[in-house]
């Protein structure tokens, strides 16, 4: 199924330097209700993800990373880190990035001295840095994975990782058994707080969890478009305990109002798709259900979203959020080039009525089953 084989966030992408900044296009207009965000209730905010004595508090919107790895724009050091400040400040502070995102760890080290430096201890006591471990699949040896997550730890400037999300490319490599096992002999050092995964399918995540390794979420793939993990993995996460931490929730900036009224079979008379991830969900539009049946999802979610006074993305992170399982999802940022603080918090104050989602089931459901074109959580990476 060479349709699903793309540009992706586990595949390495050079990074560049020096910027300008302007205005976001992937989470449309400010929302008037989100003026200040002490109005938002902490317990909305936050959620505690956790496996037996291990577990970790992190923001429920979290600020994806992959960004920064090129294919968005130039990227500059000092305003990147200026940028996460300000999405600290703002109470956005949970930051999700990964070994191979560019230098989204070295930045995150960056920043989180800064704040040691230029922030009280209860500001230090939010933030969170959750990184992921992509490696080949070769013998996975304590002492090549104590390495790895070593070079991390260095790379964030921390003593003790918050989460480290594991990747395994070949399921028919038993190998990411003997990778968790280590880490969790290195999370009982001290050297990570919690172990977790990345886009792991449900077979395995119960064959972990039987192997008694305390993973505490599975970061996957998950959107209005894209609602494969609400059909396996989320029955197991609510058996478990076991949380879902979402990414490709706003398709890249696909579900907004930039896209909304727009034909991409003429040419030059849409936007254009010039990112690694609006390419990437604009092939799972295709393999959903098409253009067509996407602009009729965008007319449903802008009503609501003018409804209630929102931008489009802001309804379609919400409504993942509000889904079984779900702890938190992604929204990637574009450090230094674009911010959507306010649409981002916004999030925390909307409150989908049962109207509005019958109206989003409706129209979600009449797409392709994309657990039958695809597979499970994952498969899309493993499939060539």
């Amino acid at each position: 199924m060479s349709t699903f084989v793309h540009l992706n966030p586990l595949k390495p992408i050079k990074i560049t330097t020096t910027t300008t900044r302007r205005n976001s296009p992937s989470l449309g207009r400010s929302s008037a209700r989100c003026e200040s965000t002490a109005e938002v209730a902490t317990e909305k905010r936050l959620i505690k993800v956790s496996n037996g004595n291990d577990s970790v508090e992190i923001c429920r919107i979290l600020n994806g990373m992959w960004q920064t790895s090129g294919g968005w724009g130039r990227i500059d050091r000092n305003d990147a880190v200026e940028a996460m400040l300000r999405y600290t400040d703002a109470g956005l502070s949970t930051f999700d990035m990964a070994d191979h995102y560019g230098p989204a760890e070295d930045l995150y080290g960056i920043f989180i001295n800064r704040v040691r430096r230029e922030r009280p201890p209860e500001v230090l006591e939010k933030v969170r840095g959750l990184t992921k471990w992509v490696p080949s699949p070769v013998k996975m040896t304590r002492s090549f994975v104590e390495g790895n997550i070593d070079v991390s730890r260095k790379r964030m400037d921390v003593a003790c990782l918050d989460m480290l999300q594991f990747h395994w490319w070949d399921y028919s490599n038993s190998g990411y058994l003997d990778a968790l096992k280590h880490l969790t002999d290195l999370k009982d050092e001290g050297k990570i707080k919690t172990v977790a995964l990345t886009n792991f399918d449900t077979e395995r995540l119960r064959i972990i969890l039987e192997n008694e390794i305390p993973v505490v979420s599975n970061q996957v793939q998950h959107s209005i478009v894209d609602m494969r993990p609400q059909q396996k993995m989320a029955e197991l996460c609510q058996q478990t305990g076991v949380k879902l931490i979402t990414y490709g929730t706003v398709m890249g900036g696909l579900l907004s109002e930039k896209f909304l009224d727009t034909n991409l079979a003429i040419p030059f008379s849409g936007p254009s798709l010039n990112t690694p991830s609006l390419q990437k969900y604009k092939r799972m539009v295709d393999a959903w259900g098409g253009w067509s049946l996407f602009q009729t999802l965008l007319q449903v979610l802008n009503k609501i979203a003018r409804k209630h006074g929102v931008p489009i993305s802001t309804v379609a992170v919400k409504y993942i959020l509000d889904q079984p399982a779900v702890a938190g999802s992604m929204i990637g940022v574009r450090l230094g080039l674009s911010e959507h603080i306010k649409d981002a918090n916004a999030v925390f104050s909307l409150e989908l009525d049962e109207e509005d989602v019958d109206s989003i089931r409706d129209v979600s459901s009449r797409g392709k089953d994309l657990l039958r074109v695809i597979g499970d959580c994952g498969d899309e990476y493993r499939r060539a």
